[in-house]
């Protein structure tokens, strides 16, 4: 149990963002659009991320996420891999600045999408969908 509870000690931490996400970040419902004609984007955008959460978390339980890590970051293309990785995090801050034009708000979501990168993106992705689309059609 105990061994478990440290494996996964990070999960409940996202849990908790996940939960604050739902309640106090989005403009929509993670389910359904605001805009009848996004719906279809945004089902493919919500299949990806759980997708993505799932073999997340199927990978938590094969493998120790910091070992892993430690691993990559002795190899130059894990180390480029991480590069850019936190590239398209930061361009996503950048979006995420563009549709809030609040410093506060960014800052407010930095720490979750730079511990858990695209697990944290596209969950806003998800929230402010209309917005976020908004923001390229204009």
């Amino acid at each position: 149990m105990k061994r478990s509870l440290k494996r996964y000690s990070l999960w409940i931490f996202y849990a908790a963002f996940l939960l604050l996400a739902v309640i106090f970040g989005g403009r929509e419902s993670l389910f359904t659009s605001a805009d009848e004609r996004l719906t279809m984007a945004k089902t493919v955008v919500l299949i990806v991320f759980i997708g993505f959460l799932i073999y997340s978390l199927y990978a938590t339980k094969k493998e120790n996420f910091f070992r892993t890590l430690g691993v990559m970051n002795r190899l130059y293309w894990g180390r480029q891999v991480g590069m850019d990785l936190y590239i398209s995090v930061f361009l996503s801050l950048a979006i995420i600045y563009l549709v809030e034009g609040s410093f506060v708000v960014t800052a407010l979501w930095l720490v979750p999408v730079l511990i858990f990168a695209n697990l944290a993106i596209l969950p806003y992705l998800l929230l402010n969908f209309t917005a976020v689309v908004g923001v390229f059609l204009s």
